[in-house]
């Protein structure tokens, strides 16, 4: 099992944490040194909030943990492709890599929907890796709204 199995994992168990909460199963982890720093879990409908997405819940706690807003060398897990507002809190906020599992037809901004990341930024530039364990997030998030829907 390479790194990123073992982290996209990690960033399941919290896509899983969602769904209990009848959340859509997006999760994510930051890891820093090879070690997880931060979680966050979609928290949408429980916050009534547009913003409470898992990557952006994710940011801010490392943000806090860190004592810093400068994530440098980290590497940001997420079962799903991030949207606008987290590709751009992921660019701001200066994390080095994104690993994502599967792509956001609906809102995806790294090419699913738009490509946020294909424009050279001026001062920082996110290596990306994508469609790790997609099968697995995929299937979680179809499940998720099959369930909605019956």
């Amino acid at each position: 099992m390479t790194d990123d199995e073992r982290f996209m994992l990690e960033a399941l168990k919290e896509a899983s944490k969602a769904q209990k909460k009848d959340e859509v199963p997006v999760g994510s982890v930051l890891v820093l040194d090879g070690k997880i720093i931060a979680k966050g879990h979609n928290q949408v409908e429980l916050l009534k909030d547009a913003t409470a997405h898992a990557e952006i819940l994710c940011l801010t706690s490392a943000s806090a943990h860190l004592n810093d807003w400068r994530l440098l060398n980290t590497v940001l897990y997420t079962t799903l492709e991030p949207c606008c507002m987290c590709a751009g809190a992921i660019i701001a906020s200066r994390v080095k890599t994104l690993v994502w599992a599967a792509p956001d037809i609906r809102v995806g901004a790294n090419g699913s929907w738009i490509d946020v990341f294909e424009k050279k930024h001026p001062i920082h530039t996110v290596e990306i890796r994508k469609n790790v364990l997609e099968e697995i997030s995929s299937n979680l998030i179809k499940d998720f709204f099959k369930k909605k829907r019956s």
